[in-house]
């Protein structure tokens, strides 16, 4: 079997802190590593191993997320999650919008083998305040069921799923001075419709196997989500079949929960629950 770090990829990342507790970070769809390091660093100063890989696709060129589909996409979690548990005891899994639901199809498809699962952003819906129901419910349907598909693109706009305005104003420079690492630093903020609709089909596939989510969970998620309300934090609540079940909402935040204002509240309240969780495990043994 490989090894993690033969499967982290040049953007990825690993902090061995710990030699029994590690927390796989997954980054999100058109991301990159580097949106969740600062949220790894805060979870292994608490004293926790984290690991970080590339998702396939990624890191690269919209060309080469186009070849892609959502299995690839989880197959290179499975992968790391795989090396994980052969090095470590307990493994925990965050993933960030449809990283989320990848962490939680691993889940399902490995019972009794993740220690946790944190999702960021849980997204199965797209209907935060930044997208019109127009957008919703008549325009991406159109887009992404007919030809237009393999033609068109969703470029996404300022606020970037950011509040904070000076890390907006810095992913805004970084566009607007677009150098050969672009996609490495921030991801692709282009994303062809084919590549949405590969996101609908892992949506679909997350959606079947929920009931078979049986560990502990904490749901994070804010209750300013312009992208995907609050309604998807609570779907996730009613349809896992995990018995401890925390929630962390917040608020002063967007989307991408890792780069914004409540990042460092949220690594610290992922460290204290995968903590809670170990000891809780370690006292029923």
């Amino acid at each position: 079997m490989a090894t993690i770090d033969s499967l982290l990829g040049p953007n990825g990342f690993i902090e061995r802190k710990n030699p029994t507790t590690v927390v796989l970070l997954i980054h999100g769809l058109t991301g990159t590593p580097s949106e969740m390091k600062h949220l790894g660093r805060v979870i292994s100063r608490k004293g926790i191993s984290v690991a970080c890989p590339e998702l396939a696709g990624h890191c690269k060129s919209i060309q080469d997320l186009k070849k892609t589909k959502w299995q690839d996409w989880y197959a290179s979690v499975e992968k790391a999650f795989d090396a994980l548990k052969e090095e470590f005891e307990h493994v925990f899994i965050t993933g960030l919008s449809m990283g989320a639901l990848m962490a939680m199809m691993i889940s399902a498809n490995r019972p009794g083998k993740v220690a946790g699962v944190i999702p960021l952003s849980s997204t199965f819906f797209y209907d935060g305040w930044n997208i019109s129901k127009f957008q919703q419910k008549v325009l991406l349907p159109i887009v992404l069921y007919s030809p237009l598909k393999y033609f068109l693109e969703w470029e996404e706009k300022s606020p970037y799923g950011i509040k904070c305005e000076r890390t907006r104003a810095l992913v805004h420079s970084i566009l607007e001075n677009k150098d050969a690492r672009t996609a490495d630093k921030i991801g692709y903020f282009k994303t062809p419709a084919t590549v949405i609709l590969e996101s609908f089909h892992l949506i679909k596939a997350t959606e079947k196997i929920m009931k078979d989510v049986t560990c502990p969970l904490l749901i994070v998620h804010s209750t300013e989500d312009e992208m995907a309300s609050i309604k998807n934090a609570y779907y996730v609540e009613k349809h896992v079949s995990s018995k401890h079940i925390e929630t962390m909402y917040i608020d002063d935040t967007y989307h991408v929960v890792t780069l914004d204002k409540r990042k460092d509240d949220i690594g610290k309240r992922i460290a204290e629950f995968c903590i809670h969780v170990v000891h809780l495990k370690k006292e029923r043994s």
